[in-house]
């Protein structure tokens, strides 16, 4: 929002003129010519019509020829005709560095104090760095030799923004203050008493920088008395209280100021600014709420409205805070196009934006899983976050250091003056205490190091430590894991052919000769059904040992009916049939849906080893946009106690009753379905998987 500082300047008693068009043939002079030129251009600069201000001022310059003073003011005025027509800072520039040349010729300071102040804006938001660090320097020159109040009231201002832009928020203070000195010191006027309240707001927005909310609510109060004839300026002022008021999580006032500032009349583009400021801060609140739904709203307004201001400041606040709502409501891909728009002109105009956009896009990247892209935007989040929290402590340092520099020098003119007899002994025992403090300071140091050598090796031993133990009950689960499904899947077939086998050794009178047969025949099918499952699932297991995660594809429900139709074909005590009548294709993981399948059959023949006439039968179907698998059998069924492990993560089942309910659910959350059971004593039991 850096343009708001000169709109609130810009809009201090603006006042409405006729703009009527002198007849210059009516003036002698020169002189007289030029000054009531001057005075209709001004007019046309107040009645905010740019394109005839042009026109106006260019007429001014060819007028001035010679008169450096005169022509100085008119490519100030046509530089302001550029600015705010559009934003046509570039050629804006132009016209204010030629300014500032004719106003040093002409030695008229007024003007040339006028031209530094814009120049200082125009290369803060054309980024030329090095431009603006030798005006700056041209600035103090300026400061510390002129004796003009008003010179020093524009200047320090000027000087104070420069350090507000580098995030040196005290020192920005410190030169704001003088600046209200000085024109405190003006003859007051509407117009004065509007700069101060100004420059007032100013200071609220660097301890609203500095987080420090309830002085900058203090410093806005102290400029409300000098605001109060502009109705433009109040409505910059409620963006402001806004500021406070969101971090401080009262919604009473910021309702309060939301709606106030509505109630402004503004100018064209200031309107659009403020209220695309006002719905970007409301949009923040709600955001901080997690009210991701209403700060959407909030931001739509708040772009929509930059656009119209266009201000590319409050485009890119207005981009950044919608990436930011979009990325808490899960929208990470459009997140990321917005805050790929924010982040273009986000270092140019506040580097703590361009931190937090980048910290988004980060996050936003990783949420999708694009680590490379994540890891990218983290690197820039993080260099230029060090940044600023270096430029902060650097600030510190040297302001603390200014502070004892200072105190010290005092205390030492003092302490010269008042003991001048003992001065060799002073100085003696200075020097032994010199070195003493030296020595101490350089132990301290060496133990200080030491120590910090000392606990970063440890806490890198420790973090390797915690990942090899991480690692390690990793594999052990894994372990578990794939040992019970093999417990599982192999231990029936395995029984029912071991079955046979002893039945044919210890009771062969009871097998006739076509039996014997039947039963060769299939338990050679069996053996061979589980040769092929033996394979798949060792072969699963395998591949799956060093990272246990699904692998999604298109597959048949049929073929994996069929699948377990083989596998369980040496069941001859129970019913199994297969329906899927759609034939339906589902996009999951077909070994882990092959597990869950093999798991839940299982069990359900285990339930019917009492029941005459079991029967299984497993279907598939779609309803609802959602794809359903499910196995009823008519066993005893059971009460929802018996498949708590199904929802309770601190039910175990052991190894020796199969699988485990406890891995159907696990194994079921991984490939993202859930499992329901339904099921009373005495009527069956239907367990469905939903997808």
């Amino acid at each position: 929002m850096k343009k708001a500082w000169f709109l609130l300047l810009l809009f201090t008693s603006i006042a409405v003129f006729a703009q009527q068009e002198p007849n210059l043939a009516l003036y002698k002079t020169k002189n007289e010519k030029l000054k009531a030129w001057l005075k209709y251009t001004n007019e046309v600069l107040d009645a905010d019509n740019y394109p005839k201000l042009l026109i106006a001022a260019q007429k001014g310059i060819v007028l001035s020829n010679d008169q450096l003073a005169y022509k100085s003011r008119f490519y100030f005025l046509k530089g302001n005709a550029y600015e705010f027509n559009n934003n046509q800072t570039k050629n804006a520039l132009a016209n204010y560095e030629l300014a500032l040349k004719y106003a040093q010729k002409a030695r008229h300071l007024k003007n040339e104090t006028s031209a530094l102040m814009r120049l200082n804006y125009a290369y803060y938001a054309l980024n030329e760095t090095s431009k603006r660090e030798q005006l700056i320097a041209y600035i103090k020159q300026v400061l510390d030799t002129t004796k003009s109040s008003y010179t020093k009231s524009v200047l320090y201002g000027s000087l104070g923004e420069y350090y507000l832009d580098n995030a040196q928020y005290e020192t920005f203070i410190g030169y704001q203050l003088k600046a209200i000195n000085y024109k405190k010191l003006l003859k007051k006027t509407v117009a004065n008493n509007e700069t101060i309240g100004v420059s007032y707001s100013q200071i609220a927005a660097a301890y609203t920088k500095m987080k420090q909310y309830n002085k900058a609510i203090e410093y806005l109060n102290y400029a409300q008395p000098y605001i109060k004839t502009s109705p433009y300026i109040s409505a910059f002022s409620c963006n402001y209280y806004l500021q406070c008021f969101v971090p401080l999580k009262n919604l009473d006032s910021i309702q309060k100021y939301y709606t106030l500032i509505y109630t402004f009349p503004s100018k064209k583009d200031s309107l659009f600014l403020n209220l695309s400021f006002a719905n970007k801060s409301v949009s923040e609140y709600y955001a901080n709420e997690r009210q991701p739904d209403i700060a959407f709203n909030y931001a739509k307004k708040a772009v929509l409205l930059g656009k119209k201001s266009n201000d590319q400041d409050i485009i890119m606040e207005a981009n950044a805070v919608m990436g930011r709502v979009l990325y808490e409501k899960g929208a990470y891909k459009k997140a990321i196009e917005i805050l790929k728009k924010a982040s273009k002109n986000a270092l140019t105009y506040d580097k703590e934006s361009f931190v937090n956009i980048n910290k988004k896009l980060s996050q936003s990247y990783a949420a999708l899983g694009l680590w490379k892209e994540a890891f990218y935007y983290n690197e820039i989040y993080s260099k230029y976050n060090d940044e600023m929290m270096q430029e902060s402590a650097k600030q510190s340092i040297a302001n603390a250091e200014a502070h004892y520099q200072n105190k010290t020098k005092g205390q030492e003119i003092k302490s010269l003056s008042a003991q001048n007899t003992i001065k060799n002994i002073q100085i003696a025992q200075a020097r032994k205490q010199r070195v003493y403090l030296i020595s101490g300071l350089i132990l301290v140091g060496i133990i200080l190091i030491l120590l910090y050598k000392q606990s970063r090796n440890r806490k890198k031993t420790n973090e390797k430590l915690q990942l090899l133990n991480q690692e390690l009950d990793e594999a052990n689960k894994i372990k578990a894991r794939f040992f019970s499904i093999l417990n599982h899947d192999l231990r029936s077939p395995v029984s029912n052919l071991i079955h046979f086998l002893h039945l044919q050794k210890e009771n062969p009178e009871l097998i006739d000769e076509a039996t014997a047969l039947r039963m060769q025949t299939k338990v050679i099918t069996g053996a061979e059904n589980l040769l092929t499952s033996m394979e798949d699932i060792l072969l699963w297991s395998k591949g799956q040992m060093e990272n246990f995660k699904p692998h999604f594809k298109e597959i048949p429900v049929n073929i994996i009916f069929q699948e377990m139709q083989n596998h369980f074909s040496g069941i001859e005590t129970v019913a199994i049939l297969f329906e899927d009548p759609e034939n339906i294709l589902l996009n999951t993981d077909e070994n882990y849906l092959k597990t869950i399948i093999r798991n839940l059959t299982g069990n359900a023949i285990k339930a019917l080893d009492k029941t005459s006439n079991g029967k299984i039968i497993w279907k598939a179907w779609q309803e609802n946009n959602q794809t359903y698998l499910s196995i009823t059998d008519n066993g005893k069924g059971g009460t929802q106690e018996q498949f708590k492990a199904l929802y309770d993560d601190s039910q175990v089942i052991g190894i020796k009753s199969g699988l485990g309910l406890h891995l159907i659910r696990d194994l079921a959350t991984a490939i993202n379905c859930k499992i329901e059971v339904r099921s009373k004593p005495d009527s069956g039991t239907t367990f469905m998987i939903i997808f």
